[in-house]
């Protein structure tokens, strides 16, 4: 196993580095009976202030105004969202029955700044805020968050929180000195506790620890929370050259797994053997054994939280390995010997789905990772993505090639309105346009597999520059003729389609462009035949987490896709985490699994089916292109 944990090579250690800051005051602060807050240096204060709090009720003072914010679990950071409330804003006090937790408030304060203010706590008298005011640059360092290093997965949600012996990072403002971050070396006598004048504290049920560092920039530092660090909220502060920042909430939680990745969201994986990368272009193979790495598996009082460990130690709690929906042989689950990196050793299983989005997921105890993908093909080499028909090496461009591609779509959604009737609509649109980077279609995904999606977690998308395909028009069952109209931007149309112009009965729809300055002329024919119908939609009224669901469909173009999307956390929480599976439509049925739901939070939710049938799109002047034709349905329902 030893030869296994140490090829970590430099793929172990798979940082991502924050690049910009705001200049913003965001702060957590706990205010007795009878404490004056000043939002512009967030300060308590004996005497004037921005607001009052009396223990009861939140006062503005001075020449500030407040408004209640309704809803607002999530802080948000727009100056925007609360600057619409400056018109209803006054001095009246706030009352107890507006300051419920999850609840917030705007404030515009006697230095003329914007605030917004959300409740985390309220009770006995003392009340908890989190808050921020734009514009106002904090004296010393400031904390804005604290992630998973690996999985980034956001507070809030079931997957989030820290576990010891894995690395996090601290993103914020003026946390260390300038320069850009270079990583440590965990080689005798280990990582430093204090670098580039920056220092942290952790503060969890009457245990401090003191994290060492693996970097610093002056947003973020990255740090190992050690293994002695008990379970429970406590608080982190950053010490930057003698000034302390206000203290920050942490939950240390005994898992909290996170997959390193690279582009396009693949896991950092290597062939157990050689060590190599897998990649587009050498993907892993059906049997094979490899190595994982990862972070945030559990406590490992075995190794060291600062200097590099040889032999293997594993993690006292099971982990399990997800691949295509597949529970993959684990052989191995712990350190990688680098302070705060886990590796898992396992082989993929001979039944896995291929592709170059085939889904992977990380489960220790109970807590699910990050969902990243794995590029799988029989044989290694390029993987194939069978949604595009496009191999390993057409994703994955070597030298910045420039990739074209077109879609032309026609559209027919069934969704609920909220009021006990449903609202159905028929489009049709095209989107023309280039890029220099990897391909990522708009779900990277294989069959047989799910991802899950948390806000703010978006793939950087490259420069996009639309292409000019000339005018296209669409014709149809019932004498459907229409002409695309220009959307605003090159390369993008669409057109309003009248009401059942995709019937329940199918048929045949045909677009066709003219050419342009770009793109060359084309004809591309969709037959839908049959409609795809969702059999059971009942099934979302009530969804137990736990157990997973099952979604049926009868019908569907025999070899096309079903896309199985769902989301819960809408309303009252505002932190929606959302999801997305791939089958096929002869299927008949696929089972979203326990430990993808159980990624999302409980509450009000809707899940939906997608049919996307596709044909080729024969138009010179592009790459990749397609004629696609979505029959989609949703219902709501509440995840339990």
């Amino acid at each position: 196993m030893t030869a296994l944990r140490n090829r970590i090579v430099r793929f172990g250690l798979a940082f991502t580095f924050a690049v910009a800051a705001r200049a913003d005051l965001h702060q957590f602060i706990t205010l007795q009976a009878g404490n004056r807050l000043n939002l512009d240096t967030g300060q308590l204060v004996t005497s004037g202030g921005d607001i009052l709090w009396d223990g009861n009720a939140i006062t503005p003072q001075g020449k500030a105004t407040a408004a209640r914010v309704a809803n607002m679990p999530v802080l948000q950071m727009s100056k925007g969202v609360y600057q619409v409330f400056k018109g209803t804003a006054n001095a009246k006090a706030i009352p107890p029955a507006d300051l419920v937790v999850r609840s917030g408030f705007a404030v515009f304060t006697n230095g003329g700044n914007t605030a917004g203010a959300r409740i985390t706590a309220n009770s006995g008298g003392i009340i908890t805020l989190e808050f921020v005011t734009f514009g106002v640059t904090p004296a010393g360092p400031q904390v804005d968050s604290i992630l998973n290093n690996s999985s980034f997965i956001p507070d809030d949600t079931p997957s989030s929180g820290i576990a010891p012996s894995s690395i996090f990072v601290v993103k914020g403002q003026s946390l260390a000195d300038p320069g850009d971050p270079v990583l440590q070396s965990s080689a005798d006598p280990g990582l430093p506790l204090t670098l580039n004048g920056a220092s942290l504290t952790v503060a969890v049920n009457g245990t401090t620890v003191h994290p060492a560092l693996y970097y610093t920039s002056p947003t973020q530092l990255a740090g190992v929370l050690p293994a002695n660090t008990p379970v429970g909220s406590g608080v982190l502060t950053v010490d930057y050259r003698g000034a302390t920042s206000p203290a920050f909430p942490i939950q240390v939680v005994a898992h909290a797994p996170g997959i390193n990745t690279y582009y396009a969201n693949t896991g950092v994986a290597t062939d157990a053997g050689s060590g190599a990368l897998l990649t587009f272009t050498n993907a892993a193979t059906p049997g094979e054994t490899i190595t994982l790495w990862t972070t945030g598996l559990g406590a490992n009082p075995a190794a060291s939280d600062t200097t590099f460990t040889a032999g293997a130690h594993d993690v006292d709690t099971p982990v399990q390995v997800y691949l295509g929906g597949l529970a993959a042989n684990v052989l191995y689950g712990g350190t990688a010997g680098y302070p705060g990196v886990s590796q898992i050793n396992l082989t993929i299983p001979d039944a896995v789905p291929t592709g170059c989005w085939v889904s992977m997921a990380v489960v220790a105890g109970g807590i699910i990772s990050n969902v990243a993908t794995l590029p799988i093909h029989a044989g290694g080499g390029a993987c194939l993505d069978e949604a595009t028909g496009l191999a390993g090496n057409q994703i994955a461009p070597g030298g910045g090639q420039t990739i074209r591609g077109g879609t032309v779509t026609i559209l027919k959604t069934n969704d609920p309105t909220g009021k006990g009737d449903r609202q159905i609509s028929y489009v049709a649109d095209a989107a023309f346009e280039k890029y220099t980077g990897v391909y990522q279609p708009p779900y990277s995904l294989s069959p047989g597999g799910c991802l899950v999606k948390y806000p703010d977690q978006t793939v950087p998308i490259p420069a996009i520059t639309g292409l000019d395909p000339g005018s296209i028009s669409l014709t149809g069952p019932g004498g459907l003729s229409v002409k695309l109209s220009v959307l605003g931007n090159k390369g993008s149309l669409y057109a309003l389609l009248p009401a059942n112009a995709i019937p329940d009965s199918g048929g045949t729809f045909t677009f066709t462009g003219m050419g342009g300055a770009d793109v060359g002329p084309f004809t591309s024919t969709i037959t839908l035949n049959p409609l795809l119908t969702w059999t059971n939609p009942s099934v979302v009224a009530s969804v137990d987490r736990s157990q997973g669901v099952t979604v049926k469909w009868s019908g569907g173009n025999p070899g096309s896709l079903v896309y199985i999307t769902g989301a819960s956390g809408v309303g009252e929480r505002q932190i929606s985490v959302g999801f997305t599976c791939l089958a096929r439509a002869d299927d008949g049925q696929f089972t979203i699994p326990p430990h993808i739901l159980l990624a999302l939070p409980p509450g009000k939710g809707s899940i939906g089916l997608q049919n996307q049938v596709s044909v080729p799109l024969p138009a010179s002047g592009l790459d990749v292109a397609g004629a696609i034709a979505d029959v989609e349905f949703s219902e709501d329902g509440m995840f339990n």
